[in-house]
């Protein structure tokens, strides 16, 4: 099983958590299937709010959710 990643942002309430404002309106980037592929995805989606302190983009790790007993 590929090392599948998930990269989603949006506006959130406090700057410091991650609680969404709008789940509808989250801003999917899409799944990689490397942690390198995601973060340069990450970067680029975030580089473009950087003025904008209430959007935060996140790397989900897919992979620990599907199968969490690997441990990797």
């Amino acid at each position: 099983m590929s090392k599948l990643h998930l990269v989603f942002g949006g506006r959130v309430k406090d700057p410091r958590e991650l609680d969404f404002v709008d789940l509808a309106g989250l801003d999917v980037i899409g799944f990689y299937p490397d942690y390198k592929s995601a973060e340069n995805a990450w970067r680029g989606a975030a580089q473009k709010t950087v003025d904008d302190a209430e959007m935060r983009y996140v790397i989900v790790h897919m992979h620990r959710l599907l199968e969490p007993d690997l441990g990797v």
